[in-house]
C-alpha cells in the first residue's frame, strides 16, 4: 500500500499529463489550479473554467477542496465563493446532492429550459479565456492598485456602467 503522499504526487502528475492545463501554487503538489474546457456535446461546451484544488495531507484519506475561479451556473456549484459541493466529490454525482446553489436547482427541476438558457448565459459572460485571465490578476492584484480617492470619486462612475 502506497502511502498517502505518493498517491497524491502520483494523482498530481496524472493530471498534469491528461488534456487539462494545470498549473502549481507555490511550486508544490498540495494546491494547484486546472484550467478544463466544458465537456462537448454538452450544455457547458465552449466553456472554459479554472478551478482551484488544495489536497489535505491525509489525501487520498480525506477529500480534496476544490472550488471555481471563474462563475459557472450549476446546482452543486456556490455560485459567489465558486466552492464545489462535497456529496458530488464524495459520491457519484447528482444534481441534488445538498445542493449549494438552491435556485439553480429549482430552475433545473421546475423550468428545464430556462436552467439551460441561464447556463449557456454564463458560459457567454464568465466561462471565456479572458474570465480566466482576468480573475487570476484580480486575485493577485487586491484592491491595492486603486487609491481611497479614486475609488470614492469612481464608484457612480463605474455604477452607471454596469452590464445590463
Amino acid at each position: 500500500m502506497s502511502s498517502p503522499s505518493k498517491r497524491r504526487d502520483m494523482d498530481v502528475m496524472k493530471l498534469m499529463m491528461s488534456d487539462y492545463n494545470v498549473e502549481t501554487i507555490n511550486d508544490g503538489l498540495n494546491e494547484f489550479n486546472v484550467e478544463f474546457h466544458g465537456p462537448k456535446e454538452s450544455l457547458y461546451e465552449g466553456g472554459v473554467w479554472k478551478i482551484r484544488v488544495e489536497l489535505p495531507d491525509a489525501y487520498p484519506y480525506k477529500s480534496p477542496s476544490i472550488g471555481f475561479v471563474n462563475k459557472i451556473y450549476h446546482p452543486n456549484v456556490d455560485e459567489m465563493s465558486g466552492s464545489v459541493c462535497l456529496d458530488v466529490i464524495n459520491q457519484s454525482w447528482s444534481p441534488m446532492f445538498d445542493p449549494l446553489n438552491g435556485d439553480a436547482a429549482s430552475l433545473m427541476m421546475k423550468d428545464r429550459k430556462q436552467y439551460d438558457q441561464k447556463v449557456k448565459e454564463y458560459c457567454e459572460r464568465y466561462a471565456k479565456k479572458e474570465n480566466i485571465v482576468n480573475s487570476t490578476a484580480d486575485e493577485e492584484s487586491g484592491d491595492e492598485e486603486i487609491s481611497e480617492e479614486e475609488s470614492e470619486s469612481s464608484d457612480d462612475d463605474i455604477a452607471g456602467h454596469a452590464d445590463p
